[in-house]
């Protein structure tokens, strides 16, 4: 049990380091010349406007640029009231919505005859822990049942739980810690699979269903691509390099057209540690160093250190399969996708047919990737789709000066990418993803957080760059007169469209959509260029399918309605349609919690979001002999603590969302 332990702030514990060392170009660099060049930072709307008319700035639109993922018409306008700022312990939502929790942390998933209640005296055990909702919920997706249907009122929903709070999941917190607590909190992340159903009543879980699964950190994983069986991903315990046990520190997600789920394994590096103080390049280079963090696994589970597994980290970082209508498949790690803090995976289908999956590596001054299949998809044909994950072509973007972009090749043998600078072959160099990109010249990017693509125009792209307030501080890299938001504490959201609407080419143009801000902040900087309803720390980020831009939130406690973000209440969601630069507020969330995740039924009349971490306190854990101290949401004044919870979001008049 060791010497007593303090509580850690376990959420993005890593999130004021930089791992990156190498002196590839700054974002924030290229986009003085750009903006400065185009005098938009004077032009209110400009950007929102140039960004989301990709074709009349970058080309005539081809004949595949058409209607992509959706079969509604392309809506011109919000149909919402906005709601104010709020600082409320609840979830807020416009005149004539409504919005209630339905799957909360420690609900059972409804696996059949395993059904344990949750305890609001956190005394679940580890193995009842297993079979319940993980806590702190993150990305999400929406699966009709039956396979193949566009049925809005039955389907599964996949969801990330993405870390764990030990002040909330056990009575004494981290104090009398071992093995069994390790496995708790284990049990508490990773993947959960639910069965849901529309009726009288609204929308409920189904239990007990055929469907109901919990993947953990201890679920029996494959391994698929160039790094499966590579040196680097053997153990003592799996010799083969073919068999990793579970996946955690799983944040934003993505969905495939053949009806499977992407999870993906973001701040996994915190888990580790190297207890003997060796820490090797690879490793910095990822953020594992000898000092524990608030998991503690690797004091008593010792495949969480790396000294004496020194290859178990290289077996997480990946983006993971799961096929959600088969509870008895086995999810894969699929290396071709690269390895780094994974924020998303969104999926398009290219002219061609074959895929293009945009990816964003989640922590300051780190990088945008890109993989091509090799392959193409095949409609009518799952079993084969199944494998287009395994075979293609990682790219990491590099954005010019004059407002054009390059996809980077990350191939051995290519761009410097050989066993001379210490890239053996192809297996390596997804290992070392991050080392790879440094090497080709990849453009530094303010924490690229969620990915998503316009519906209806092909290969339209928006991403979200949360923030990063140490550009411009010293030893840090800045930015030039031209740019007046040297300190980048709301963030940002870049459009970029691929040339010919096709993701397998290897050019783009970008540009920006918006700068987050606070329009009442007494810094220039802090301002933006918002029209409409301010927000700040864009992360979820989401398409409906009538073209609506959803915009989440994740604004840290020790931030929130305080210093820069004074008046700007609890985190949030709004929406806009790009091109009008209007943003609309849609939601607030209760109070300490981080609004995420998003998916939507095919007829576009029910959303669903989750709220991550209620309660967070701005350092620490939460206190063990205090859990309600800042949220009881959304159990009320006699819940015996917070719960992160899906929340199932209608129209009182049937009608569709934002209409």
């Amino acid at each position: 049990m060791g010497k007593p332990l303090k509580n850690h702030l376990i959420k993005n514990s890593h999130a004021d380091d930089v791992s990156n060392e190498s002196d590839n170009a700054v974002f924030s660099k290229v986009m003085n010349v750009h903006l400065s060049r185009r005098s938009m930072l004077q032009s209110s709307g400009a950007l929102g406007v140039a960004a989301a008319l990709p074709l009349g700035l970058f080309g005539s639109q081809n004949a595949q640029a058409a209607v992509l993922e959706s079969n509604m018409q392309r809506t011109r306008s919000l149909g919402f009231k906005p709601v104010p700022f709020s600082s409320e312990d609840k979830v807020i939502v416009p005149e004539g919505y409504t919005a209630r929790a339905f799957y909360k942390w420690g609900d059972p998933v409804g696996i059949p005859g395993r059904m344990p209640a949750f305890k609001t005296d956190a005394s679940n055990t580890t193995q009842e822990q297993a079979l319940q909702a993980g806590m702190h919920h993150d990305g999400m997706a929406f699966f009709s049942l039956p396979l193949g249907s566009d049925n809005s009122n039955r389907g599964l929903l996949a969801m990330n739980h993405e870390y764990v709070d030990n002040g909330l999941l056990f009575k004494d917190g981290a104090a009398n810690w071992d093995l069994n607590k390790a496995r708790k909190g284990q049990n508490a992340m990773g993947v959960s699979v639910v069965e849901v159903q529309k009726s009288g009543n609204g929308w409920q879980v189904v239990r007990p269903s055929r469907y109901a699964r919990r993947i953990t950190a201890n679920t029996p994983m494959g391994v698929t691509g160039p790094a499966r069986g590579h040196d680097l991903m053997k153990t003592r315990a799996d010799s083969r390099g073919e068999r990793i046990l579970g996946t955690m520190q799983n944040c934003a997600n993505g969905y495939t057209p053949w009806g499977t789920y992407l999870t993906c394994e973001e701040n996994w590096s915190d888990i580790f540690t190297n207890s003997s103080g060796n820490i090797t390049p690879l490793e910095k280079r990822y953020g594992i160093g000898k000092e524990e963090d608030g998991y503690l696994w690797s004091r008593v589970d010792e495949r969480f250190d790396s000294s004496k597994n020194p290859n178990e980290p290289n077996r997480f970082g990946w983006v993971v399969e799961i096929d959600p209508f088969d509870p008895k498949s086995t999810p894969r790690k699929h290396t071709s996708l690269g390895r780094f803090k994974h924020e998303g995976a969104k999926v398009t289908v290219t002219p061609d047919g074959r895929l293009a999956v945009y990816m964003g590596d989640d922590q300051r001054f780190e990088y945008i990737y890109k993989f091509v299949s090799k392959n193409k998809y095949q409609p009518n044909n799952r079993a084969a789709n199944m494998r287009l994950l395994e075979e293609g072509t990682l790219y990491v973007a590099r954005f010019n000066e004059d407002g054009s972009g390059d996809w980077l090749p990350l191939v051995h043998g290519q761009n410097g990418l050989t066993a001379a600078n210490g890239f053996a072959d192809q297996g390596e160099v997804l290992v070392k993803t991050r080392m790879a990109a440094d090497r080709v010249g990849a453009t530094k990017m303010d924490r690229p957080e969620w990915i998503t693509a316009d519906p209806f125009v092909a290969g339209s792209i928006y991403c979200t760059l949360t923030n990063n307030n140490q550009r411009g501080a010293e030893g840090k890299p800045g930015t030039d007169a031209a740019n007046p938001r040297a300190d980048n504490r709301f963030g940002h959201i870049i459009h970029w469209q691929e040339a010919g609407g096709d993701g397998t080419r290897t050019a783009f143009k970008w540009d920006i959509l918006v700068l987050a801000g606070n329009s009442q902040s007494h810094k220039a900087e802090h301002r933006g260029n918002i029209n409409g309803d301010d927000f700040g720390s864009p992360d979820g980020l989401a398409f409906d399918s009538r073209g609506v831009l959803w915009i989440q939130t994740d604004v840290s406690a020790s931030t929130v309605n305080l210093k820069e973000y004074a008046g700007m209440g609890n985190n949030q969601m709004v929406a806009t349609i790009p091109g009008s630069n209007e943003y609309r507020r849609f939601l607030t969330g209760p109070n300490g919690s981080e609004v995420t995740g998003i998916a939507f039924t095919p007829d576009n009349k029910t959303m669903f979001i989750n709220i991550q971490h209620p309660g967070e306190p701005a350092a620490g854990d939460s206190d063990p002999a205090k859990p309600t101290a800042i949220s009881s949401w959304p159990d009320g004044p006699a819940a015996g603590r917070p719960r992160a919870a899906t929340v199932v979001i209608t129209k009182n008049d049937g009608g569709v969302i934002g209409s």
